[in-house]
This record gives C-alpha cells, sequence and structure tokens, in this order.
C-alpha cells in the first residue's frame, strides 16, 4: 500500500460506513442496515475486564461491504464486526458513525459497543464460491477488530478462519496486541493466503499514549506484537498515525518510532498526519481545549475549512522515508 493509498483510507474512512440512512429499525421495516432482534438490541453489561461497557447485540443485513472503484483504495471490500470502540482515541475518525444509530460520538462511541453478533456466518455466506470472486477484503477500516470487545466475542477470529477456508486475502489494521492470541491461526493462514496485518502507531512517548489513546495497548505493546506475527511468517507493518501537531510531531518523536519498527522487521513504514473531519474537527477541539489548550489556536488556523494538511503531510512523509532509509528499513 503506497503513502497515497494511505491517505486516501483514512480520508475515506468515515464514509466508508454503512450507508448514512443507517438507523435502528426493527425486523420487517424498509430495508434497515441493521436488524434488532424482536424485542430490540440484546443489551450485555460489561463486567470483570469489560466494567463500563455496554455491548449492543444486533443482527447485521451483510457483512462485506463495497467500495466505489472512484475511490481510488488499494481494496474494493471491508468488514466491520462491531461499531464504536473502547479504545477511546480521542482523534478516532470514526466517532461520526455513531450517529448514525442515534448515539453521540463521545461517551457512547467509546463505551456502547455495537457486536453484530451474525458476522462470521454471514461472511461464510457472502463468501462462499459461487457468488464471491475472492478479492481483498480490509478489516479494521470503520473500528479495531481487536478491540476489547474482541476478546468475549471471538468475531475477528471467526471472520479470518473462514476467510483463511476460502483462501481469500485480506489486511488487518489495529492498534492492539491481542492479535497475538491468533498468531498460530494467522500464521497458518499465511502460509496458504496473502494476508497483512498493520499496527497503528502514532507515538511510543508515555504521556501523549496515555492522553490520546486511553483504551489501548501501550506501543511498544504493539511493535513486539508486530516483531513477533514477522517471526511467525505474518507480513506486518505499521501506520504512523495519527502524527498529532504539537503532541507527537518532533523529529526526536518520529526517529523514535521509525526506530522501532524496523527494528521490529516492518514490511512497510507509512505516516499520516492528522485529518480531522466533520464531526472529529469538534470533537477533537473540545478534548484539545482541556488537555493542551495553548494548541488550540494553532489547530484552528491550519484546519480552517480543510481536514487535512497536504503540505506538512508531504513534509511528513520525506522526513520519515529519510529514517527508514537512515535505519535500513524496507522502502515502502
Amino acid at each position: 500500500m503506497t503513502s497515497q493509498h494511505v491517505e486516501h483510507v483514512f480520508d475515506m474512512l468515515p464514509v466508508m460506513a454503512e450507508a448514512p440512512d443507517f438507523r435502528w429499525e426493527l425486523r420487517g421495516q424498509d430495508r434497515p442496515q441493521l436488524q434488532l432482534f424482536d424485542d430490540g438490541p440484546q443489551l450485555r453489561i460489561g463486567k470483570g475486564a469489560y466494567r463500563g461497557l455496554e455491548f449492543l447485540e444486533v443482527e447485521a443485513r451483510r457483512i462485506v461491504n463495497d467500495i466505489p472503484e472512484a475511490a481510488g483504495l488499494p481494496f474494493r471490500h471491508t468488514i466491520n464486526a462491531y461499531r464504536g470502540c473502547s479504545h477511546a482515541c480521542s482523534y478516532c475518525f470514526a466517532r461520526p458513525t455513531h450517529g448514525y444509530l442515534n448515539l453521540d460520538s463521545g461517551r457512547d462511541f467509546e463505551t456502547k459497543i455495537v457486536v453484530k453478533v451474525n458476522a462470521v456466518d454471514l461472511v461464510r455466506a457472502e463468501t462462499h464460491p459461487s457468488r464471491w470472486g475472492g478479492e481483498l477484503i480490509a478489516m479494521g477500516t470503520n473500528t479495531d477488530p481487536y478491540q476489547p470487545a474482541e476478546g468475549k466475542y471471538r468475531l475477528t477470529q471467526g471472520i479470518v478462519e473462514v476467510l483463511g477456508e476460502r483462501a481469500n486475502p485480506f489486511s488487518v489494521l489495529t492498534k492492539s496486541s491481542l492479535v497475538l492470541r491468533d498468531l498460530d491461526l494467522l500464521a497458518d493462514v499465511a502460509r496458504r493466503v496473502a494476508i497483512h496485518v498493520d499496527f497503528s502507531i502514532g507515538t511510543l512517548d508515555d504521556d501523549v499514549w496515555r492522553s490520546t489513546e486511553p483504551g489501548t495497548p501501550h506501543p511498544r505493546r504493539r511493535v513486539e506484537a508486530m516483531a513477533k506475527l514477522n517471526a511467525a511468517g505474518v507480513p506486518s507493518g505499521a501506520l504512523v498515525a495519527p502524527v498529532l501537531p504539537g503532541l507527537s510531531d518532533h523529529p526526536d518523536q518520529l526517529r523514535e518510532v521509525v526506530r522501532a519498527c524496523v527494528d521490529a522487521g516492518a514490511r512497510s513504514i507509512h505516516p499520516l498526519l492528522l485529518h480531522l473531519g466533520r464531526g472529529v474537527k469538534e470533537h477533537y477541539l473540545r478534548w484539545l481545549g482541556v488537555t493542551k489548550p495553548e494548541l488550540v489556536p494553532l489547530h484552528i488556523t491550519s484546519y480552517r475549512g480543510r481536514k487535512r494538511l497536504p503540505d506538512a503531510q508531504r513534509a511528513l512523509s520525506e522526513l520519515v522515508r529519510g529514517l527508514v532509509d537512515e535505519f535500513g528499513g524496507t522502502p515502502s
């Protein structure tokens, strides 16, 4: 995946979710995107390691989403078994999609996790050779497939098993070391199918990580997971993303991330500067106003009327390419 493709992926993600008329509807109504059970969504209150979370179990009408060819992405199909994410990243591009369900993009997004309980069965049906051509499927495009909910429901694990049985290529993007639970499975599939696992690692700075990604495993655990996957024959790389202006964009911070990823055998390393689309921008600026108010004017000025910074992105890409070369990494 080229850095240009990566930029387009993140640029398109908010509209790659299910259609904008996404809403809660009961069976029998006009083509609902999700089907509730007859008495509404099955609500499971998280306990123990899942305390503070609510799982809204629903049935999806379909699970493999089609992406328009005009999007210019390196994949045409995605799977998202969950909606919402308890990683609670302050900058998450997917936050506005919770609004399609009449839930808010703040606390609800982080604590009310929609679980498509029939996801594995749908994948098995929709990728049957009689109706599917075996195209690459991307996971992690709108919610982390290995977020904590996966430890409870194992939907991603089941999907990987099905795609492996089908010899269907796929990619995974995650911030979680939980992927190592499926190391043996992924290694077995990788011997037969073209797959790729990427980790989002925007910083190794402890303070920045704690404040911006409070629900994620430490980024160094992601680096360790990357190394273990590569050692097991599962191609794995890194998105240095998002790089946050004023928080994680210092050259020394980027040098630390790139060096660690190269040492972990990263098959590719792509940087991506923070994108602030509609809905995300408002949430992020509110968060920034509480945690780093001195940075708010910079963001308001820089992102006024736009959601990305092309010139700054080009400079960032050049810097990271130079660091990859310096540390003897694999050219992306």
